[in-house]
C-alpha cells in the first residue's frame, strides 16, 4: 500500500538505526520526548527502542487526548449522562475511562444513563435529527486534530435548525501543553525529566501546520521534528534531532512533508476559529492547571453549549492512589514503574486512563509486551 509499505521496511530501519548509531555522541545522553501517543504505540509495536544506541532515551509525552482529560471532567458528562432528557454521544476510548468513583460512562450506561458510543460528530448529529424529544449532548475531546468536526457539526446543527444538539466541549491544544512541561513551576513540583528535543505531532501538524513550533523551538531552544507514525518516520525523525543537537540548532523540521506544510490546513483553522475561542486555562491530568491550553464554544453559538445550558461542575478530584498517569504522561516515569500496571490494573481492568485509550502508554506497552523487557 502506497505511503505505508514503504515505510515499514525492515532492512531500511535497519540501515537508519546503524546511521543514528554511527551520528550519536557516545560522550553525552539525547532525550527525546515523542509528544504523540500514536508515536508511543509505533515505537512499542515494532521495537524501535531496542534498535537505538543506549543514549538516545525516548520519552513518553501527554499526547493522547483520552489520557489527559483529569477525573473532573469524566465526573461532569457522567453527571450529565445521568440527567434522564440527556443522549450523551461519545468516542469509544472514554467509554471505559473510570471517574472519581470507580465509575465510567460504560458503567453509568449500565445504570440506565442513555448513552451512546458514536464514530464521528455527525453520528451525533443525526441523532439530535431523528429523536427532536431527547437532549443529543457529544462529548468532545481531543487535539486540534478532532476539534474541526465538532465545528462542523456545530455549523450544520444550526444551519438545520435544532434546538435539542449540545456539545460538551473538551478540545485541548499541543503547543500549549509542550510550553507548560518546559516552564511551569507546577509541573517542575510534581516532577519532569530533562528533555533536548521533541517528535512532533502528525495528525495534528496536518491542521496546525508546522509554523506553530517555530516560536517554541527558538524560545526554549529545543528542536522539534514533525514525525508520520509509521517506524521509519519515528527513526528518520531521531536522526535529525540527533543531528539538530550535535550542531547545537534548535529549530523545526518536517519529517512528514507527505501531509504537513508550514501553513496546514487553511480552510479547518479558519472554521475552527469562528466556533471556538480560548479558554483562560483548562486543567490536564498530570499536568495541572495550563493557560490557554483548552477552547470553549463562542457566544455566537452559545445555544448549543452544554455548558451553559446545564449547570456543571468544575470540581478537581485527584488521581486514584498509586496510580502513576500522571507521571507517566508528564515523562517521568514509564508505565512498567506504576505498582498497579498489570496487576490490579489491566486493559480489563482499568484504573487508569493510560491502560484504557488506544493511544496511551500503558495500553502500548500491555498490547505490545514491552514491560516483559524491563528488570
Amino acid at each position: 500500500m502506497k505511503y505505508v509499505d514503504e515505510f515499514r521496511d525492515g532492512d531500511v530501519a535497519q540501515a537508519l538505526a546503524r546511521a543514528i548509531a554511527a551520528e550519536a555522541d557516545p560522550a553525552r545522553s539525547y532525550h527525546l520526548m515523542e509528544f504523540c501517543g500514536g508515536h508511543t504505540h509505533a515505537i512499542a509495536r515494532y521495537g524501535l527502542e531496542d534498535l537505538l544506541p543506549r543514549q538516545i532515551r525516548l520519552i513518553h509525552g501527554p499526547g493522547c487526548p483520552v489520557c489527559v482529560l483529569p477525573v473532573g471532567r469524566i465526573d461532569a458528562a457522567i453527571q450529565l449522562a445521568k440527567n434522564p432528557e440527556v443522549t450523551l454521544c461519545t468516542y469509544g476510548d472514554m467509554m471505559r475511562v473510570p471517574g472519581s468513583k470507580g465509575v465510567s460512562l460504560l458503567k453509568a450506561k449500565a445504570d440506565g444513563a442513555d448513552i451512546r458510543m458514536v464514530h464521528s460528530t455527525l453520528d451525533a448529529l443525526k441523532l439530535a435529527q431523528t429523536h427532536p424529544d431527547r437532549r443529543i449532548v457529544f462529548f468532545a475531546i481531543g487535539f486540534e486534530t478532532t476539534t474541526p468536526p465538532t465545528a462542523v457539526a456545530i455549523v450544520q446543527a444550526r444551519a438545520a435548525g435544532l434546538t435539542n444538539f449540545f456539545v460538551f466541549c473538551n478540545h485541548v491544544l499541543t503547543p500549549s501543553a509542550i510550553s507548560n512541561i518546559l516552564e511551569s513551576p507546577d509541573v517542575r513540583q510534581l516532577g519532569t525529566v530533562k528533555l533536548d528535543g521533541f517528535i512532533g505531532p502528525a495528525h495534528v501538524s496536518t491542521v496546525i501546520g508546522s509554523a506553530p513550533y517555530d516560536y517554541f523551538a527558538q524560545e526554549y531552544r529545543r528542536p522539534v521534528v514533525i514525525a508520520g507514525f509509521e517506524p521509519l518516520d519515528v527513526l528518520q525523525a531521531v536522526r535529525m534531532l540527533v543531528r539538530q543537537i550535535n550542531q547545537g540548532r534548535h529549530g523545526v523540521e518536517n519529517e512528514f512533508a507527505r501531509a504537513v506544510t508550514p501553513e496546514g490546513n487553511a480552510k479547518a483553522k479558519a472554521l475552527v476559529a469562528s466556533v471556538f475561542e480560548l479558554r483562560k486555562w483548562f486543567e490536564w491530568r498530570g499536568l495541572g492547571r495550563v493557560p490557554y491550553s483548552g477552547l470553549k464554544i463562542k457566544a455566537e453559538f452559545a445555544a448549543f453549549d452544554a455548558e451553559r445550558r446545564w449547570t456543571i461542575p468544575q470540581d478537581s478530584p485527584p488521581d486514584p492512589k498509586s496510580c502513576e498517569c500522571g507521571a507517566i504522561l508528564r515523562g517521568v516515569k514509564r508505565p512498567a514503574d506504576c505498582r498497579l500496571f498489570g496487576h490490579a490494573c489491566t486493559p480489563e481492568t482499568p484504573i487508569g486512563s493510560c491502560m484504557v485509550s488506544a493511544e496511551g502508554a500503558c495500553a502500548a506497552y500491555w498490547t505490545y509486551g514491552r514491560f516483559r523487557s524491563q528488570p
